[in-house]
């Protein structure tokens, strides 16, 4: 009647898990690593090299580039400062726009993507 919650084949198994146990979790953590992996190399890369295009467009900002703000506004630059734009959005329709909120810059002689 002095039986222990445990039996003894149990308990021999146990012992040789627990020896192994380094490879198996280092197997087991593999499948997480590769989808991390995959995560960096199609989504986080790309967007990182997106941003950086997008800053330097940002930064060389010059007179006579359209652009579109963050906000959904379309214009063509007259004005550049330090952090400051200033947009034409009609005839004689100008607005002070911070270089930050700047989502989209193209320059006037770029070809537009129907021709």
């Amino acid at each position: 009647m002095d039986q222990m919650f445990i039996s003894p084949a149990y308990a021999q198994t146990a012992g040789g898990a627990a020896e192994s146990g380094g490879l198996a979790s280092l197997i087991s953590f593999a499948p997480l690593l590769l989808i991390f992996v995959v995560f960096y190399f199609l989504m986080i890369r790309p967007q990182q090299s997106r941003m950086k295009a997008l800053q330097a467009a940002i930064a060389g900002v010059k007179k006579n580039d359209s652009v579109v703000t963050a906000g959904g506004i379309v214009g063509r630059v007259t004005k550049v400062e330090d952090a400051f734009v200033e947009v034409e959005i009609a005839a004689n329709t100008r607005i002070r726009v911070v270089k930050a909120t700047l989502a989209e810059v193209t320059s006037p002689n770029s070809k537009p993507a129907n021709d």
